[in-house]
């Protein structure tokens, strides 16, 4: 027999081999053993291998207890494994509460009566806590299961309605209500690997062969402590991953919020692009169309594209304030449109003396105020002031950016700049070239050289990400995160990252990163655009081969995009629109 091998089981039963052996050698070797004999040894075999069988149950519901990280379903298992292990008809398993003032009930079965509750079954505990400490300060050692949470003792109990110090009406009124009788309870503290207190296990009435009620064993109870100890290392060990893991959700969405509002006007963006993303994933996965049927998430797949949009632009932490806040053409740390139009006051002030000037020049020499010359010098004056005050307005509307900047605009441009002014004794032009640089921007805000610093943000959001140790199944984060300005023609940025290279997951958020600037109503230089312009924004987009068709198509058609709408958009952006030559009634 090789002993390496050898299960602790058929070790034992190698020994009671020798022991018989010799037995019958030391009988003369020609005799039977007599019956006697016999049944012991069968008994006592019969109770290794009892011994051994529970003893690698006990490792089996170590293994199990260790895999589970549902929480609700590790403290069921708890309970149904020890309720199993010792025979138990009822089981109750407590959980000491944050403040560590009170046992929380958590679950609670009895086989007999067919009551389920808490845990997976959903059904609530219509049980109040116990308290921990009495309403004086001192500890309450009356109710056997916050004594064993104080104390750290287990309880092993033949009969509680035949026990002195324990209050048991609690008990008492529940055998009442279901019409039940307790009997023999068992009760053990979860402590964990910090030899720390975390809940209390009971259990109720084991049974013997005879389906009769006795006294939970000796045995059973050393086995018991065991695997309570088992089960309160797997629920302190699950309960830190699950404060780890909200830890880590609560750290993305402080820091996508304080991203957030770093502006006023774009405030939220990173929670709408999220939700957005995640609604989009989770369609596709319920989706009964074939032709997703091959696109699927694992819960842990879910949480990795949950960061990701979470922090899809966390790089603009280092974007510029002037930049990522800039809501005009001409802002920088202020609104520059209020230096020009003084300058234009100026420049208006300049010509009115001037006008006085000649005016007076005219007088002298006319006479009186019905000379023609004196005349057309009003008529000049009057039209003049007028076309500056025009050119006040279309620099402040050319300031906003909310429209495209044609060639003929660019010209009146370099006109009004070209006016000249006298300031402190010089004489320079009415916009200087980075005022003038700024006002041409045909679209939006920003110069190029701005634009190209705020698409800095994806490489710098890469850059962050891929600097944390992300455990294995989260490897795809910065990768996620830093494609939704990818397009899938390859003109996309930083990367310009083919088709056949971006994932389902980083397609989903670039259409929810864009649906999303189109709609947001908090934008400064622009009102939000009305359903019907985005369907059709995205339509050029898809044909231009920027966006996926295929995940457009199911945005619009599943009813998500609706639904989107209806919670995050004005009112005045819901209109009706047709795609694909149907028509979608919104209101």
């Amino acid at each position: 027999m090789d002993y390496s091998k050898a299960t602790e089981f058929e070790s034992c039963s190698v020994i009671l081999r020798g022991i018989i052996d010799y037995l019958e050698e030391t009988c003369g070797g020609d005799t039977s053993l007599n019956a006697n004999q016999k049944a012991m040894i069968a008994d006592v075999e019969s109770y290794i291998e009892s011994q051994a069988r529970l003893k690698r149950k006990l490792l089996q519901i170590g293994i199990a207890l260790s895999a589970e990280r549902n929480i609700d379903a590790l403290l069921e298992m708890i309970v149904a494994e020890a309720m199993d292990f010792t025979n138990a008809d009822g089981g109750t398993l407590y959980i000491i509460s944050p403040d560590e003032q009170s046992l929380i009930f958590k679950i609670v079965r009895t086989n007999s009566l067919k009551i389920k509750k808490g845990g997976l079954s959903g059904d609530p505990l219509p049980f109040n806590p116990v308290p921990l400490y009495k309403a004086d300060g001192t500890r309450n050692i009356q109710n056997v299961s916050s004594y064993v949470a104080l104390t750290g003792e287990t309880i092993n109990l033949p009969d509680v309605y035949e026990v002195e110090g324990f209050d048991f009406k609690g008990t008492r009124e529940y055998d009442k209500k279901y019409n039940y009788r307790s009997c023999s309870m068992l009760v053990t503290p979860l402590k964990n690997h910090e030899r720390e207190i975390i809940g209390v296990l009971q259990l109720i009435n084991a049974t013997g062969r005879n389906g009769n009620t006795i006294q939970f064993s000796t045995d059973y109870q050393f086995l018991i402590e065991a695997m309570a100890s088992q089960a309160a290392i797997a629920i302190t060990n699950t309960t830190l991953i699950r404060e780890l893991k909200d830890l880590l959700n609560s750290f993305v969405k402080v820091i996508a919020t304080a991203i957030d509002q770093k502006s006023p006007y774009t405030g939220g963006h990173m929670r709408r692009v999220a939700e957005l993303t995640l609604d989009m994933a989770m369609g596709l996965c319920n989706s009964e169309d074939n032709k997703w049927e091959n696109f699927s998430l694992t819960p842990d797949e879910y949480e990795e594209l949950k960061i990701a949009s979470w922090m899809h632009d966390i790089g603009k932490i280092t974007t510029p304030d002037q930049v990522f806040d800039k809501c005009t053409k001409l802002e920088t740390f202020y609104d520059r449109i209020n230096a020009v139009t003084m300058k234009l006051e100026i420049f208006k002030r300049d010509i009115e003396i001037k006008y006085l000037k000649k005016k007076a020049e005219l007088e002298a020499e006319h006479g009186g105020n019905g000379h023609s010359a004196l005349q057309r010098l009003d008529e000049d004056f009057t039209r003049r002031l007028s076309e500056i005050d025009d050119d006040v307005e279309f620099l402040k509307k050319v300031n906003i950016g909310g429209e495209f900047v044609s060639d003929d605009k660019i010209e009146r441009l370099q006109k009004v700049a070209s006016y000249k002014i006298a300031i402190g004794g010089k004489t320079e032009a009415l916009l200087n070239d980075d005022e003038l640089i700024n006002l041409c921007i045909r679209r939006g805000t920003l110069t190029d050289a701005e634009r190209k610093k705020m698409n800095e943000h994806v490489e710098v959001t890469y850059k962050m990400l891929s600097q944390l140790p992300w455990p294995k199944k989260m490897k795809h984060i910065p990768i996620y995160a830093c494609q939704h300005h990818e397009k899938l023609d390859g003109t996309g940025y930083p990367n310009a990252v083919p088709a056949e290279r971006l994932s389902t997951q980083s397609r989903i958020m670039a259409i929810a990163d864009i649906f999303e600037a189109l709609t947001a109503a908090d934008r400064p230089y622009r009102p939000g655009k009305k359903l019907s312009e985005c369907v059709t924004i995205l339509g050029f987009m898809v044909r231009d081969k920027h966006i996926d068709k295929e995940l457009v198509d199911f945005f619009i058609t599943s009813g998500l995009m609706e639904h989107y709408a209806k919670k995050e958009m004005k009112d005045y952006q819901l209109d009706d629109f047709v795609y694909n030559g149907k028509e979608y009634k919104v209101q």
